[in-house]
């Protein structure tokens, strides 16, 4: 058998300066205060900025923090200009952050380049301080360079870090474009999965293994291409990884994009050992289920509630049972929720009520100088219903595709509106009576722009 590997990683290195201040005044013009203060009431709400690369909105010239407390956040007199002296966080490209649930620590996986798969930590002491803590560790020996990981939902004790490879498989030694030698088998998907110790910055676990859809599936060209967004499950015995799903053409073993969309999957794996890896599948959902940028499913009351991406009838949020396996009766499609057409959850984020505030696009998003443009909904998981935030202003070049991440403090959920190169706020909604408060400006430098708060 012949195999032919695929998604090789491509690795550049770059770290550029930049920086963030604020001011806290009534005056028009506020003047610079670099020190929020730290005894303030309500946790850090630290701002996450992403300088351009080479593109208006690729985020590849590195990535800027500066934390401000929870009441400064909702001072619109209060004003963020994101590029003159924050703290540069160690990433070749756009960094993956997290944070932990009360705001006081920040937790970094360096982004490719040669810092990347580096893991680091650091204490929030207000403005640009943020101080390291414990040790470094790498995870590039596992994953690679360029790791995709989210911390797990369990008192911020642990990460999970995941990468997935894939072999095209033919029956002798021809070459894939030549159909007459080459008979293609399957492609076969490699995962691998590494569980982080956030507190004392060592490794906890790794596994690899192979992960396979059904038969015919597979012999129809279809195979796992791509793994993001691990989740643990309320009884904290599995391990919800989401899941592209690619196809090539088994007469050429070439890449097809023109066929059949399949139903939205997962592999869940036994936690903690991380192995024992099975697939479901949505009878409700197609498409992808790995998210981009931000933590793509959450536990809430018992089960796992997920977005999915690419669905031809729209982005649902779809539920894992605590049986760890699809509930079908759950239907909660935004389209039908909101009234749109096309919808794309791009990020999205639940309270601890069961109300969410969704980041997505729609069929009537305009394109601007990074994309489709973005919107704001306000969706509850009980009800399955939801409404465009109206309060929050939109223009062409809002663009939420590297959108990160959001702070819920309560049943209150921050998060930032800023068009790439242009000023914006941070905007404070209230899940429960839908009630939008404009917070703190946010200044911006030509081509860059904001891609979360943590």
């Amino acid at each position: 058998m012949k195999h032919t590997f695929k998604n090789l990683p491509k690795l550049t290195a770059m770290i550029i300066a930049g920086g963030l201040m604020v001011a806290c005044t009534d005056d028009p013009t506020p003047n610079p205060n670099p020190n929020p203060d730290p005894d303030a009431e309500g946790r850090w709400i630290t701002v996450a900025a992403a300088r351009m690369g080479d593109n208006p909105g690729d985020g590849n010239g590195g990535t800027l923090i500066y934390s401000i407390n929870s009441e400064e956040a909702k001072d619109p007199t209060v004003s963020i200009a994101p590029f003159d002296n924050g703290f540069i966080v160690p990433s070749n490209r756009t960094a993956r952050l997290q944070s932990s649930e009360d705001g006081n620590t920040m937790f970094n996986i360096s982004y490719a380049g040669d810092t990347g798969g580096n893991y680091t930590k650091y204490t929030v002491g207000g403005g640009q301080t943020f101080t390291q803590s414990g040790t470094a560790v790498s995870i590039a020996p596992y994953v690679g360079s360029a790791p995709r990981w989210v911390k797990l939902f369990d008192g911020d004790n642990t990460g999970a870090a995941v990468y997935v490879s894939t072999e095209d498989i033919f029956d002798d030694n021809g070459t894939p474009s030549d159909a007459t030698d080459d008979t293609y088998v399957r492609t076969e998907s490699t995962m691998g999965v590494v569980t982080l110790d956030l507190v004392n910055s060592t490794i906890n676990e790794f596994q690899e293994s192979i992960v396979s859809l059904t038969e015919e599936e597979e012999a129809n060209g279809y195979y796992i291409s791509r793994i993001d967004m691990p989740t643990l499950n309320a009884a904290g015995d599995k391990l919800y990884i989401g899941a592209r799903v690619s196809k090539v053409d088994p007469a050429t073993g070439e890449s097809d994009n023109s066929g059949e969309i399949l139903n939205s999957k997962t592999i869940v794996l036994d936690y903690p050992s991380l192995v024992n890896p099975t697939v479901i599948s949505s009878a409700v959902g197609q498409g992808d289920t790995n998210g981009y940028r931000s933590i793509n499913s959450f536990e809430y009351n018992g089960s796992v509630y997920q977005a999915n991406q690419g669905d031809p009838e729209g982005s649902h949020i779809l539920k894992i049972d605590a049986n760890n396996q699809y509930d079908d009766s759950y239907v909660f499609n935004l389209d039908a929720a909101l009234g749109v057409e096309d919808a794309y959850i791009l990020a999205w984020r639940p309270a601890a009520n069961g109300k969410a505030v969704v980041a997505y696009r729609d069929a009537s998003s305009e394109e601007g100088v990074a994309g489709a443009q973005g919107f704001f909904a306000l969706v509850d998981l009980n009800t399955k219903t939801g409404q465009r935030i109206d309060d929050i202003p939109y223009e062409a070049d809002f663009y939420l595709f590297q959108y990160q991440g959001f702070v819920v403090e309560g049943t209150e959920i921050y998060l930032t509106q800023a068009p790439v190169g242009k000023n914006g706020n941070i905007y404070v909604v209230e899940t429960e009576t839908g009630e939008v408060t404009k917070g703190a400006q946010l200044e911006n430098v030509a081509g860059s722009h904001y891609i979360g708060l943590f």
